[in-house]
């Protein structure tokens, strides 16, 4: 394709961008169909002509609501690609299409639901960057327990050289931004309005530092505004655009289930954080828990997870003490010994299996590491004093 062509390409998808609302299918499927020129140009013959390819009084779209068609019709007859792409330029950024170098090809995953193009802002490559990438989601009004949750695992990912994406919104999303940025790591927020727009306006600055240091990413061309079913629409992109989605506090009809549900049916990894049972909104995370999701708690257990083979969390137990440290056979003695009162040798013996004389060697081992004390013809367990804290414990 020669480079005017691919300039129509680019200025028909802008266009398209503005007639058409996120995710819609039935406009995807004639999208693959006729090409974006194609569709766009089937869409501006109003008056009664046929475009290029079609019969006089052919229906371009069949099986495609009247109204639905109208409407995009109108929207694309409003539309001026132009003017939009000149403000994304002005801005510093940018208008990727399919096609592009930069386009992370991940979201051809959606099929009809792909996004017609995209409008970015930000110095980073959108591509590398999903390639490396986990979404951060969940609800807006979290506890405070959501936000450190969400903050440090941002924290935790952004350190190990991964990518964290969200949705810039109050609460678990903002979290997660920030801990990114703290980290001087790299973050990625999907609008859902037009990224010349920062939404919510309580979140203006972060969104602004994230336009310098990460990337700010919407389907809706400049000076386009958020609604409810935006939201809910742009939360599959986040969930294509990355390897795995995390969920951190979300009630049982929280958006960011829609994100994680979105994930599994994509093929992605779809984790959870559990959280208090009392808490509502930790009842979503747990419903995802019994199903498909994996429980996960810190970056090392996600990174295990989306990362590459043999990137594996470290092994998890309890603290060392100091019982753990003794040979098995004078572990065995000691469990022998009663909590209470002294305890004569033989009786020891008879109720670890062994002879007096095995059990009596053994017992002067675990005297002299601080573990029993001799008490007339008997023995008993160190009693916990100011000067022994950890006897109570099995230990000096």
């Amino acid at each position: 394709m020669n480079l005017p062509a691919l300039l129509d390409e680019r200025r028909a998808r802008a266009a398209l961008s503005r007639a058409v609302e996120p995710g819609d299918e039935h406009a995807g499927r004639w999208l693959h169909r006729y090409g974006a020129t194609g569709f766009l140009d089937r869409l501006l013959h109003t008056d009664g002509t046929s475009p290029p390819g079609t019969s006089a009084g052919d229906d371009p779209f069949p099986g495609t609501g009247h109204k639905r068609v109208a409407s995009w019709r109108l929207r694309a007859t409003a539309a001026d690609p132009d003017r939009d792409l000149a403000t994304i330029q002005d801005l510093g950024g940018r208008f990727l299409i399919p096609g592009d170098t930069e386009w992370p090809r991940q979201l051809d995953d959606l099929e009809d639901a792909r996004p017609i193009g995209l409008w970015v802002r930000g110095p980073a490559d959108l591509r590398t960057w999903a390639l490396r990438s986990v979404a951060l989601v969940g609800a807006r009004a979290c506890t405070p327990y959501g936000a450190h949750t969400a903050g440090d695992l941002a924290t935790g990912l952004a350190r190990k050289g991964w990518v964290v994406v969200s949705g810039a919104a109050y609460g678990i999303d903002g979290a997660a931004h920030r801990g990114a940025l703290a980290a001087d790591g790299a973050t990625v927020a999907v609008l859902a309005c037009g990224v010349d727009s920062p939404y919510p306006r309580g979140h203006d600055q972060l969104i602004r530092r994230i336009t310098e240091q990460g990337l700010v990413v919407g389907e809706l061309p400049p000076d386009s505004h958020p609604t409810p079913s935006r939201f809910i629409l742009r939360n599959r992109v986040i969930a294509a655009l990355t390897r795995g989605t995390v969920v951190i506090e979300a009630q049982h009809r929280s958006g960011s289930l829609v994100t994680v549900r979105a994930a599994a049916r994509l093929g992605r990894h779809t984790m959870g954080v559990p959280g208090p049972v009392t808490s509502a909104l930790s009842a979503g995370v747990h419903e995802l828990l019994r199903g498909e999701a994996a429980l996960v708690t810190d970056a090392d257990e996600i990174v295990e997870l989306v990362g590459d083979m043999g990137q594996l969390a470290p092994t998890r137990r309890g603290p060392v003490l100091p019982r753990d440290l003794l040979a098995p056979a004078a572990a065995h003695i000691l469990e022998a010994v009663p909590a209470r009162g002294p305890t004569p040798t033989t009786v020891i013996a008879r109720r670890a299996g062994t002879t007096p004389d095995e059990t009596l060697a053994k017992l002067y081992e675990l005297h002299s590491l601080g573990f029993v004390e001799r008490r007339g013809e008997g023995w008993e367990l160190t009693r916990p004093s100011a000067s022994t804290p950890n006897a109570r414990r099995g230990g000096p």
